[in-house]
């Protein structure tokens, strides 16, 4: 049996369980993860279900942000997961990805409202970072964050600025112990969230973690090169309520989030990369 075979029949087993209703769907295969891939449920040529077929670990930390977060108006309503995590079902959030995004004070203060503000505490006990790379503590996260970033960015940028980056996350780790530990989708990029005329409609792919707020609101803004500046930052900043600092360390966990964006740049989408150097000087002069 193929494996577009198995999909229709796992499609059929759905419907007969009244997970969906019984329609003629036309089904697409899309690009996946490295170990899955996704189908797109469409009804008369309209997506109306994704179906992710993926490591069951990875399908239990998206499940576990989906259900978590299951009133949030800008994440896929989960529909149903398999027992044993091999598939996961939930709702197609229209839009494109990238483009079409209108201004990003405008999205980013509209992510804030809709789901930063809206993520929940985690248990003080667990370990910081990505569920399958636990770290035991925040800074090493960020230290790993930054020599993963260094690789990519020892040809663009000179070795002073790691240096700065460096002394800012030993600086910045000293208020690990007064932060708070939250549920994070953990990877709050352009390219995971669906825009439709030039304003935001959802968040995807989740990539889940523990951390603070500050990380995903940090990681959003810095997730594309337009509109990197102090107006735009410190607007959208203001709408955050689970997150109180200085503009002192608001620019510096910037500084550290663009670093590692720049090493994602590098390896991923260079043709961004002219646009981040000329960011990364701005905010430099911002310390």
């Amino acid at each position: 049996m193929s494996l577009n075979d198995e999909v229709k029949t796992l499609i059929t087993s759905l419907q007969t369980n009244g997970i969906i209703p019984i329609n003629d769907y036309d089904i697409t295969k899309m690009k996946g993860t490295t170990d899955g891939v996704v189908y797109i449920i469409q009804d008369r040529n309209q997506p109306k279900y994704v179906l992710k077929l993926d490591h069951p670990q990875q399908n239990s930390f998206a499940f576990q942000f989906l259900d978590t977060y299951s009133n949030i108006r800008v994440l896929p309503k989960l529909l149903e997961v398999a027992p044993d995590y091999q598939y996961i079902l939930y709702t197609y959030l229209n839009g494109t990805t990238h483009f079409n995004r209108g201004s990003k004070k405008e999205w980013l203060t509209l992510l804030v409202k809709e789901l930063f503000n809206h993520y929940q505490r985690s248990d003080s006990n667990s370990n910081w970072g990505r569920f399958d790379i636990p770290r035991t503590s925040w800074h090493e996260f960020n230290l790993h964050s930054i020599e993963w970033a260094r690789e990519s960015v020892a040809s663009i940028l000179p070795n002073e600025d790691y240096a700065t980056v460096r002394t800012l996350v030993d600086e910045l780790s000293a208020f690990e112990t007064k932060e708070d530990k939250f549920l994070l989708h953990g990877d709050t990029g352009v390219h995971n969230f669906t825009f439709l005329d030039q304003k935001l409609t959802g968040v995807i792919d989740p990539s889940p973690m523990i951390g603070p707020v500050i990380y995903d609101f940090t990681y959003a803004f810095c997730s594309s090169p337009d509109d990197l500046n102090r107006e735009t930052l410190l607007d959208t900043f203001s709408h955050l309520n689970l997150v109180s600092m200085d503009q002192t360390r608001l620019i510096k966990e910037v500084i550290v989030q663009l670093y590692t964006r720049i090493g994602i740049c590098a390896r991923v989408h260079p043709q961004d990369l002219a646009d981040y150097v000329v960011a990364w000087d701005y905010w430099k002069k911002q310390l």
